[in-house]
């Protein structure tokens, strides 16, 4: 499906939506007129009210994730259309971004969110410029101030310019997540960045990879390949054609640099042996694209346009038979300036993607809602006519056999209910085995460390660089003792070094931990997700199949559907071991000789030795382990008992969406029948009249049914193929940088 296709299809459902709306309201307000209150036609009306609200307001995220200097905020910005994410030398995102697109004419914004506040903080409006430099104020100081405001994430409203022209997207959203370099912050508590990108990965239509051209292979981005990637490959495999990989700053490219096409099927081989099957792979050049953007929509200032002309315009004077060079004007040059920067290429994979994918599925679902609610206005129609055109006798006996059926359900439903109750119990189980590994490993990584600063006591050779623990202390604790018998047992000579030594083991060991929880998180969440999924399918057969059975004494039929939410993981917070540990420390009283002078006459001078009493201070390391595990232990404790709350929750939610619809599909005809009842005493006499006006309100309901099959039928055409060979937009025997 093209993007073309997807907007027309998108306005039509929109269109016919509406118009069923409008058609419904005006039926029920007649028939509230006469005194029918129609309350079985409310619940259908309040679907359809849903099923727009999920078109009008659907969101299409696509996260951008690179290492430090690969070019993320200009590449941002290209897309964007506009300078307004600060590029320097240094990180420049302390936590989530989230881009999202408004009209020209509206005043673009940026906007805080910080824990525990609902309402957003106004940060800066108005133009690129001014938003940049207040953005990039706010991030240093949390950054110097290590976060006090608890700030979550930003919210930048700007026109994006890659879907400017695409009004159905509206719900597109860029997510600036931060990276790698980010994530091993010294000075700043990193664990919900990494959990950002974790999620981005599960939840994002698309994930961009921006990779530096200059340098991809370097340990930074092998490990961030590493992280996010090579231990989800399985998951990797399922979303083929989700990630994107953007070989950036190819315009660094000089003569002497092998071909780009070269270098991309380097990439290629380095991406697979990382688990990444079939990796699509695009170069471009941010800065290029940027620049030609500005140039095109006359926002180039004087710097982006000397910017323009040093470092891209050579490429497209031309020079005549006689030597002599033609400049070109950068505004007749900028549109193919841009095409080849491969930014347009990369816009139009991306939408395209998520156009076939995330926005087939929209358009099925909303399709698939309205036409159940049109399907139900048809059956109440035929009701109500089959129940005018029987004897009043045939339809008290009806309505009778009826409740008793509807009983029924019911009772077979509460079975349903006791079964997915026994399921939820291997659910809760599941997650319950996959966090006692997590403490079975998370307590082996610290014996290990504490192992290593045992070993390494009496190492000669080290250097500060290494970041084994012990040479961490080692090389800040001054007053460090190294005749101790027992390799365990740290003993220093003043107290102040006590603070440093908890400061020191914390630091290094809760990362630890906080990163094992983080994977162990993510596992949990996909391989939960999964499994929840299934029981939803249970769930969703058992429920449909007593519906069934129900509607076919009615002679119609019943679509029941679930949506499945991401499960939410309470925070695994590490913090305070500081003063278990001191707990652990011993103090030791001692003395030490000291050579003193006595002064005689005759200047003769007579020493003498004195005991001086001293302290010295030992940490045993098994204590400080214990205390560690019985710290992970306490908070595993009570994260199992959120995790079994919420589990039985959302579970519990799956089922009552079940139920509802099978109550209001009961109750909807009950109603019916009630009314019936009463029309019937009371118009026996109009009953022809009545039948004409019913019969032609069901030709107008056909109406919708035929628009509404005639789109399935269109977008059945367009069905996204599973594991579909991804074509790459990559001619490898040219290259457009030479």
């Amino acid at each position: 499906m093209s993007t073309q296709q997807f907007e027309q299809t998108y306005k039509q459902l929109q269109d016919t939506g509406n118009r069923l709306l409008n058609y419904l309201l005006e039926l029920r307000s007649g028939r509230h007129s006469e005194g029918d209150n129609t309350p079985g036609l409310q619940s259908v009306e309040e679907d359809i009210n849903k099923a727009l609200t999920a078109l009008k307001e659907q969101n299409y995220q696509v996260a951008v994730i690179a290492a430090m200097k690969a070019g993320k905020s200009t590449f941002l910005n290209a897309l964007i259309g506009a300078d307004v994410l600060a590029s320097e030398s240094e990180a420049c995102t302390v936590c989530r971004t989230d881009i999202c697109p408004i009209d020209a004419e509206q005043i673009p914004r940026l906007l805080e969110y910080q824990e525990g506040k609902r309402k957003s903080i106004v940060l800066v409006e108005g133009e690129a410029e001014k938003i940049r430099q207040a953005f990039l104020e706010r991030t240093r100081k949390i950054r110097e101030t290590n976060n006090p405001e608890n700030t979550i994430r930003f919210e930048l409203e700007y026109p994006i310019e890659a879907i400017s022209k695409i009004p159905s997207l509206a719900g597109f959203r860029l997510i600036d997540t931060p990276g790698p370099n980010e994530w091993e912050s010294e000075s700043f508590n990193t664990t919900a960045l990494k959990q950002t990108a974790l999620e981005a990965l599960r939840t994002c239509d698309a994930i961009l990879f921006i990779l530096d051209y200059t340098s991809f292979k370097d340990n930074t981005n092998s490990e961030l390949l590493k992280d996010l990637i090579e231990q989800r490959s399985e998951l990797l495999k399922q979303d083929r054609g989700k990630i994107y990989f953007i070989l950036n700053k190819v315009d660094r490219k000089s003569v002497k640099d092998r071909d780009i096409p070269d270098v991309i099927k380097d990439l290629r081989k380095y991406l697979i042996s990382f688990g990444i099957p079939e990796p699509i792979i695009y170069p471009v050049s941010a800065s290029q694209g940027l620049l030609s953007r500005l140039i095109i929509n006359e926002r180039a200032t004087k710097e982006n346009k000397a910017d323009f002309k040093n470092f891209f315009l050579g490429r497209y004077m031309e020079e005549d038979e006689d030597g002599d060079i033609t400049v070109p004007k950068l505004n007749h040059i900028a549109p193919q300036a841009l095409q080849d920067s491969g930014i347009l290429t990369v816009e139009n994979a991306v939408i395209q993607n998520i156009v076939q994918n995330s926005g087939w599925n929209l358009l099925s679902d909303v399709l698939a809602k309205l036409d159940k609610n049109v399907q139900a206005i048809d059956e109440t129609l035929m009701t109500e006519i089959q129940g005018w055109e029987i004897s009043f006798e045939q339809l008290q006996q009806q309505i009778e056999e009826y409740i008793q059926r509807s009983d029924s359900a019911k009772k077979k439903v509460a079975n349903v209910k006791i079964a997915i109750e026994e399921q939820k119990k291997i659910l809760i189980n599941n997650f319950s085995q996959g966090v006692d590994e997590f403490v079975k490993d998370a307590k082996n990584r610290i014996e290990e460390v504490i192992d290593e600063v045992a070993n390494n006591q009496y190492e000669s050779n080290w250097y500060p660089k290494n970041q084994n623990l012990f040479h961490l202390i080692r090389y800040s604790i001054s007053s460090l003792i190294y005749q101790n018998t027992d390799p365990y047992k740290l003993r220093f000579k003043n107290s102040e070094d006590l603070d440093k030594i908890c400061q020191t083991i914390n630091e290094y060991c809760s990362p630890i931990i906080q990163d094992f929880w983080l994977n162990t998180q993510d596992k949990l969440i996909r391989e939960g997700k999964t499994i929840r999924q299934n029981l939803v399918q249970r769930i969703q057969k058992d429920i449909q199949a007593i519906s069934d059975e129900l509607s076919q004494y009615l002679g119609k039929s019943l679509q029941v559907e679930i949506g499945t939410n991401s499960i939410q993981f309470p925070d695994f917070e590490f913090s305070g071991l500081d003063t278990q540990i001191k707990k652990q420390q011993q103090i030791f009283d001692r003395t030490k000789k000291e050579t003193r002078t006595k002064k005689g006459c005759c200047d003769s001078n007579e020493s003498y030795e004195v005991d001086i009493p001293y302290q010295e201070y030992q940490i045993d390391l098994r204590l400080i382990s214990q205390a560690f595990h019985e710290k992970i232990d306490e908070q595993i404790q009570r994260n199992k008992q959120l995790l079994q709350r919420v589990i039985q929750k959302l579970v519990s939610a799956d089922f009552q969406n079940a139920e509802s619809q099978i109550n209001d599909y009961i109750n909807r005809f009950q109603f019916e029948f009630d009314s019936l009842l009463k029309q019937r005493a009371e118009q026996e006499l109009i009953a022809d009249d009545i039948v004409a006006t019913l019969t032609s309100q069901r030709m107008e309901v056909n109406q919708y049914l035929n628009e509404l099959t005639a789109i399935r039928e269109l977008l059945n055409n367009w069905k996204p193929i599973e594991n579909q060979e991804v074509s790459l937009e990559i001619n490898l025997d040219t290259d457009p940088w030479d």
